[in-house]
């Protein structure tokens, strides 16, 4: 057996080393409410504008076109900079049914927490900024947008926004997309839930006055106008002489759906503005019939009280204590004043089609008098 080496011998003597102690975790401090909003600046800035990737323009047309009748709905999701809400991503919801609407509702949050949670994990947009809607023929007012936007206007940084992207025009070449908000007066009244003459006169509110619209613009990726230029730049084919008079042709075949000289919708949209109209006429009649009802009961009571006061007067005439005063309300059930955000709702509508029968006529008359023959 072999001695041991002298580098041995001098490794053995030296001391074990020191292991190096585990770093600590961090700790991560909650931050106070009181200094949540000094600490978030962008929180301050007005929102000036939104602003669409060109990616969320063309889901938002394909759910459109795919979804029936219209009912195409999602959330948006970005970041608000500067002043400036970028809407870089989007998912659709799924539609709701009138049936069991509360499951349906559960359900619908639950799809909504799942998608947020698995964009997250691949490190994508899982910030909402808000939802969009499609429509038809201009006419977005209704209930449930006013309730979503109001609920997203209170939860959110900036408000959010709705975009309301119209499937008609889509239809017709136009891509329709307008971004809104509800305004501050109108907020005001919803968060009291007071919709009465006095209320809507007190905040001024009309159907006009119930949405504010904010600028809207589309980014494009360089690369993809530069494809699209490309593609619809007219070209010779390479087997072809220029020579033989064969038109230029690009990869994008033209359209020229735009010559058509047929009513175009027009049907249609006198059709929904006669509904709209009949729905108006129904909330009017049943809102007449409530301010009857409330004027009826008011004058019960009023004839009630000034009985009251005239047999205490002779009572008192006679020398006898007068009757005690009982309470009004108790034996009267005077009702509330009605609503009248529906009526609002519904003005808005027939607003929108009469706007949407104004456009459409007024480009028939163009295409009509182009396509005479001694123009």
């Amino acid at each position: 057996m072999n001695p041991p080496s002298m580098a041995a011998a001098l490794a053995a003597t030296l001391p074990a080393p020191a292991t190096a102690p585990a770093p600590a975790a961090p700790t991560y401090e909650a931050i106070p409410p009181s200094m949540s909003t000094a600490i978030d600046i962008e929180a301050e800035i007005p929102l000036t504008c939104v602003q669409l990737d060109a990616l969320v323009v063309t889901k938002i047309v394909q759910h459109g076109r795919e979804a029936p009748s219209a009912s195409a709905h999602g959330l948006l999701l970005g970041l608000d900079l500067d002043g400036v809400l970028e809407v870089s991503n989007c998912f659709p919801l799924p539609n709701r049914t009138s049936e069991e609407e509360d499951k349906s509702s559960k359900s619908i949050a639950r799809y909504q927490a799942s998608m947020l949670r698995s964009l997250k994990e691949v490190q994508g947009d899982d910030n909402v900024v808000g939802f969009y809607q499609a429509t038809a023929l201009g006419a977005f007012f209704n209930q449930t947008l006013v309730d979503t936007q109001a609920i997203h206007q209170e939860r959110l940084r900036h408000g959010g926004v709705v975009i309301v992207h119209d499937v008609s025009q889509t239809v017709r070449g136009n891509a329709s997309f307008r971004a809104f908000r509800l305004t501050s007066s109108f907020m005001d009244a919803y968060k009291k839930g007071n919709f009465s003459s006095s209320s809507l006169m007190t905040h001024r509110l009309m159907f006009s006055s119930i949405l504010e619209e904010v600028p809207l613009g589309i980014r494009t990726n360089p690369l993809a106008s530069a494809f699209l230029e490309t593609l619809a730049a007219p070209r010779l084919s390479p087997y072809t002489s220029g020579q033989l008079g064969e038109p230029e042709k690009g990869t994008i075949a033209p359209s020229f759906s735009v010559l058509d000289v047929g009513p175009s919708g027009l049907s249609r949209s006198l059709e929904q503005v006669s509904e709209a109209i009949d729905n108006y006429r129904t909330e009017d009649g049943n809102v007449a019939y409530l301010t009857r009802q409330i004027a009826r009961e008011k004058l019960r009571a009023d004839t009630y009280v000034a009985k009251r006061k005239e047999e205490n007067v002779q009572r008192i005439s006679q020398g006898l204590s007068p009757l005690p005063e009982e309470d009004v309300s108790r034996m009267f059930k005077i009702p509330g004043e009605p609503n009248r955000l529906e009526s609002m709702l519904l003005l808005g509508q027939v607003d929108a089609y009469g706007k949407s029968v104004e456009s459409l006529a007024g480009i028939g008359l163009v295409k009509m008098y182009a396509a005479r023959g001694e123009v």
